[in-house]
């Protein structure tokens, strides 16, 4: 079926090909890019990439995480594959997405940029959505933005991104520059909107929307396959961004379900939770995480079988985190009440309430997600890294993986690398910025600031909205410290801290 807006997108990169490389090096320049240098590497050294980014995938929905014990509350999930991968490489126990949405969360992830910094505030409407402003369209600018995507293709590698996008729906809206060809991949398949159904879907292939059959991370996954197959003789990016375990989870393969068939899953307490719903719901999105593992072996046995597992990196990471009854939400940044009573009462953990639906939030379930890196020769095998790390850093990392010599200064995430390696990091920040605000459905503006011991979160929008935890003897974070006389020290030092971050990046550009 062919969408009545659709363009080709080989006609369509035709016509912008000399405009686009041509401004090229002033988009470089727009982040401070200093001097391309020759690449460090030759051509033929180059390490292939791999990135698989799932959707709504919490840090516990991971066999080893809660294996090994950083997460108490939820049952096990099946995830043989993540397992090798992390057995195979690093496991980061404290990744964190810098807005838990999912427009913002990818944007931050693709151009090493806040979110705030280029106009994308929540998760961006598909056109013909209630909530959907034809007159304001957010997208992903290409005028103003690099992504890592366009480093690695001026260094030579092929790059393709198949499944989710949403940074802007190219398909519904016919504007070519919200398509990621526009954005340094080479090519694209699958949705450019912000979600799609978990089986027999519309994707977009070779520039027109058809129908599929089948289940969509299947789907995906075998188009995933073949741009490795297609470009095993060449340095390759292949980002392969899942739908899954995105809700509506169900259907998902027999194999994917028959884990969690007969399990009386462990959830988390809290006061009046929905304990029969939330347990039904977080069979079905373990069994859809368990999809996305299958999925993952798929993949990893391609590179095996094409003999590119040497040198061939592998990421594996989600655009936010997820709460499943956790407190008393189920959903992201933007979580819904799973209470019986909705919602449970005027304050919840000491703070207003406002709205009978939506509790908008900072929570590190929301924040947190996976990351597993496997780089033969350069990680170690089931090495564990603690240090905080965020989206911010991974376009960094990618340069330098790409062995590109640049440096972007104005660019606050840094380069992985070292952690991976296993050097030392004493002097590592461990301090993190977060910032989300919600326009769509309820209204707030939340700005938060984290280290190891405490995080302070500061709704700009709403009174008596405000937040203080103690990480360390409180790391569920139910305990609001806000009005605690003996914590009023330490969150005046945190709002120096958070201030300081607000005036920075509402400072020119």
């Amino acid at each position: 079926m062919t969408h009545p807006h659709c363009l080709n997108v080989a006609l369509l990169m035709m016509i912008d090909l000399i405009s686009r490389k041509a401004l090229s090096v002033v988009l470089l320049g727009c982040v401070c890019f200093v001097g391309i240098t020759s690449p460090s590497m030759t051509t033929a050294a180059k390490p292939n990439v791999v990135m698989i980014l799932t959707d709504d995938q919490a840090p516990w929905a991971f066999a080893e995480a809660v294996r090994s014990g950083q997460f108490d509350d939820v049952p096990i999930p099946s995830t043989p594959n993540m397992d090798r991968l992390a057995a195979e490489g690093a496991v980061f126990r404290n990744f964190f997405c810098t807005t838990p949405v999912c427009s913002p969360a990818r944007a931050t992830l693709m151009t090493g940029r806040y979110a705030s910094e280029l106009g994308i505030k929540d998760f961006i409407p598909q056109p013909g959505h209630k909530i959907y402003d034809p007159d304001s369209p957010v997208y992903l600018d290409p005028d103003n933005t690099v992504t890592f995507a366009e480093v690695l293709q001026q260094q030579g590698y092929k790059t393709g991104l198949v499944g989710k996008w949403h940074l802007g729906d190219w398909t519904a809206s016919g504007d070519s520059e919200k398509h990621p060809t526009q954005h340094g991949f080479d090519s694209f398949m699958g949705l450019t909107g912000g979600g799609t159904t978990p089986d027999n879907p519309e994707l977009e292939l070779n520039g027109k929307v058809q129908q599929f059959e089948g289940l969509t991370t299947d789907i995906l996954t075998d188009h995933a396959i073949d741009f490795v197959e297609q470009n095993a003789d060449q340095p390759f990016f292949l980002c392969l961004s899942t739908r899954a375990p995105h809700g509506r989870w169900l259907p998902v393969a027999p194999e994917d379900w028959q884990p969690y068939e007969e399990m009386d899953p462990t959830i988390p307490e809290y006061p009046n939770l929905d304990n029969n719903w939330v347990r039904k719901k977080m069979k079905e999105y373990l069994a859809s995480t368990s999809g996305v593992d299958r999925n993952l072996g798929r993949l990893l046995q391609t590179l095996d079988d094409q003999n590119l597992t040497s040198n061939t990196v592998v990421i594996f990471t989600s655009d936010h985190g997820f709460n499943m009854g956790h407190h008393g939400i189920w959903h992201k940044g933007n979580g819904i009440w799973a209470t019986k009573q909705k919602p449970p009462g005027e304050l919840h953990q000491g703070t207003r309430v406002i709205s009978d639906k939506y509790r908008p939030n900072l929570y590190d379930h929301s924040l947190r997600v996976p990351a597993i890196v496997r780089w033969p020769g350069v990680v170690q095998p089931s090495a564990v890294i603690e240090a905080t790390a965020s989206h911010l850093d991974w376009f960094p990392t990618l340069r330098a993986i790409a062995g590109d010599g640049s440096s972007a200064k104005d660019l606050p995430g840094r380069d992985l690398s070292p952690l991976l390696r296993g050097e030392p990091h004493e002097d590592w920040n461990q301090t993190q910025y977060f910032e989300y605000d919600m326009i769509n459905y309820a209204v707030a503006s939340l700005r938060g600031f984290r280290t190891p011991q405490y995080k302070l979160i500061r709704d700009r929008h709403n009174e008596g909205c405000d937040e203080f935890y103690d990480l360390t003897s409180d790391p569920d974070e139910t305990v609001n410290l806000i009005r605690d006389p003996s914590s009023q020290a330490v969150i005046q030092k945190l709002d120096e801290k958070l201030r300081t971050m607000e005036e920075k990046l509402a400072g020119p550009r």
